[in-house]
């Protein structure tokens, strides 16, 4: 289980997590739904460790986690970026082999099935060999979404993953997120769209702008 207890993150002098607590269960989907402003991606971002917490404490498995400490967030949580961070230079295949060729260390054939796996769901098999450049939005964001899955991290984070999809993949990408709760990942969305939180979630937390 994570635990977030008294969290709060400020910007500028503006705060925008205010003693926030928050528990996650294993294997379960938390969703995570607001208007812009209201802290989201900022909670989101703290969690994955891209932000540091001006105070409050983690916990993971009722162990103290540091999601900021670098040798310890790549084992434990992956990251599927609403900007959706491709090397331009990889084709797709490549951008989704990298990482479980360089950090997981698996062999050639595991890390191929399981990317062939991966292309197959969500839709992009066609698509293996081409680049960034060469993809719409909507492909982009699979690509981006396949490569933290091939990470198989414990917690996975998404910032808003079917943001730039035709409203005919969304489901598709809910398809691909309830399978992948069959793995035993916990996984944390970011989304603007409630239809889409309530149809994924375990948990549901709104959030509004603390000024509101």
């Amino acid at each position: 289980m994570l635990k977030l207890t008294n969290i709060t993150k400020s910007f500028d002098g503006k705060t925008i997590l205010d003693n926030l607590n928050l528990e996650v269960k294993d294997n379960s989907i938390l969703s995570i739904v607001g208007p812009s402003g209201a802290g989201k991606t900022t909670l989101l971002r703290c969690i994955a460790g891209l932000e540091r917490v001006d105070s409050g404490t983690f916990s993971l498995n009722n162990q103290p986690f540091d999601p900021y400490d670098e040798s310890v967030k790549e084992r434990v949580i992956g990251v599927v970026f609403q900007d959706f961070n491709l090397f331009p230079h990889l084709s797709v295949m490549e951008n989704i082999s990298l990482a479980p060729k360089l950090v997981l260390k698996q062999d050639q054939t595991t890390v191929q099935n399981n990317v062939n796996n991966l292309l197959e769901q969500l839709g992009l098999t066609s698509l293996k060999n081409q680049y960034p450049f060469e993809l719409s939005g909507g492909q982009k964001q699979r690509v981006a979404i396949a490569r933290a899955l091939a990470m198989q991290p414990q917690i996975l984070c998404y910032d808003e993953p079917t943001s730039a999809l035709d409203p005919s993949l969304r489901d598709t990408v809910a398809q691909v997120i309830l399978d992948l709760k069959k793995t035993g990942i916990t996984q944390i969305v970011i989304t603007h769209d409630p239809d889409f939180a309530k149809k994924i979630a375990d948990q549901l937390l709104e959030v509004k702008p603390l000024n509101d």
